[in-house]
């Protein structure tokens, strides 16, 4: 599906392969694969482009303002500096003469091979995919340029499941193997003391599934729990009688970052080429977004509500019933901070959770035009230029 909007091709499509029914060991085998760097196919359906430069995959030379960006975004809550920004046009209008195209996923590690095939310029993602993809390229492939938003991811369970000890033997799902969410929830497993196996297998399965089926799944009592970001675990709480077994706030202090309670969940990563040859389209892109979590911060709960809502029907199709979209808000903080001090810990998790391995992480982050747009100082906590 895609449709022409202020001026820029959307392009909504590009979504993961729909992930295994529970059991069937060629899904694992193939989200192994995905991690292990082999290709993911990532389709969109594209329409007529009225500049032949673009259709044509010619780009602008280095150092003026790009042809097109291409930016990946989710359709969940915990992306909604994209969704506001995109649907109310932030970063169309920033972006002046270069075309804005987006292609919607349903988890990071998609993403993440759509950008290194070139397929999108820049993305939303949780920032453990960011991690792996730059650890696998030796530090090549992407760079950090924002936070987009903190917290708004939880563990939840069926009602009987009333402490970690409750979990042995239990299946329980995430979105995408190596993804954010993922490795939160192997390394929080890990720490009560459980084995986890990225084929399934361990004291507690874990089932890499797409958001939409994990709800389905586990109102059909096939899944025992999910560790999800908004909206999926407001739904699962308020739709399916899920309760919060863990709120991931809660597992974090603040003394790595400095704000108690809060943890990355979506920041914006933009391709190290795409930077390097177009500054200017990198700086507007930054412009736009930074437009768009200003508004999320200042507008009142019920306008934030509807446009969220509008924009979540055209990105994943459906809107959220009330009572989720509020709870989900609740649950978030909309920040150009992508807290940098969490993620030697985030690197420590996911190589605990044997989706990455351990590496040097400094240069990960690239803040400075964030930082010219801003005027202000986001820290980069050592691992890259502010």
């Amino acid at each position: 599906m895609s449709e022409n909007q202020q001026g820029s091709t959307r392009i909504i499509a590009g979504q993961a392969a729909p992930k295994r029914p529970l059991g069937l060991k060629i899904g694992v085998a193939a989200a192994v694969l995905a991690i292990l760097g082999a290709g993911v196919a990532v389709t969109a359906a594209v329409t007529s482009n009225n500049n032949s430069s673009a259709a044509a995959g010619v780009d602008a030379p280095a150092g003026t303002p790009a042809v097109e960006l291409k930016l990946g975004y989710f359709g969940n809550v915990t992306h909604a500096p994209a969704l506001v920004g995109v649907s109310q046009g932030y970063i169309a209008g920033e972006l002046g003469s270069t075309k804005l195209s987006t292609q919607v996923f349903n988890a990071g590690p998609a993403a993440i091979e759509a950008l290194n095939a070139g397929a999108i310029d820049a993305t939303y993602i949780g920032p453990n995919p960011a991690i792996n993809s730059y650890v696998k390229s030796g530090g090549e492939s992407v760079h950090i340029i924002a936070g987009a938003a903190a917290g708004g991811a939880q563990l939840v369970a069926k009602p009987e499941i009333n402490s970690p000890g409750d979990l042995k033997g239990k299946t329980l799902a995430s979105p995408q193997l190596g993804g954010t969410q993922d490795v939160a929830l192997r390394a929080w497993l890990a720490s009560q003391g459980y084995k986890t196996n990225i084929d399934g297998s361990g004291d507690v399965a874990i089932n890499p599934t797409e958001n939409s089926q994990t709800l389905n799944l586990f109102q059909d009592g096939k899944l025992d729990g999910a560790w999800l970001p908004e909206p999926w675990a407001s739904r699962l709480v308020l739709t399916a009688g899920a309760k919060v077994l863990v709120d991931e706030k809660d597992l974090w202090d603040g003394s790595l970052s400095g704000k108690p309670g809060e943890f990355p969940t979506t920041i914006l990563i933009v391709n190290q080429k795409f930077a390097a040859d177009h500054p200017d389209s990198v700086k507007a892109l930054l412009k736009g977004h930074v437009k768009s979590v200003e508004w999320l911060n200042n507008a009142a709960d019920g306008e934030k509500a509807g446009v969220i809502n509008a924009a979540l029907k055209e990105a994943a199709g459906a809107e959220l019933k009330p009572d989720v979209i509020d709870r989900s808000l609740k649950n978030i903080v909309f920040t150009i901070d992508p807290l940098a001090g969490t993620y030697e810990k985030l690197l420590e998790d996911g190589v605990a959770a044997g989706t990455t391995k351990q590496a040097d992480i400094h240069g990960l982050f690239d803040l400075r035009a964030l930082n010219g747009v801003t005027g202000t100082k986001t820290p980069a906590a050592g691992l890259g230029n502010e």
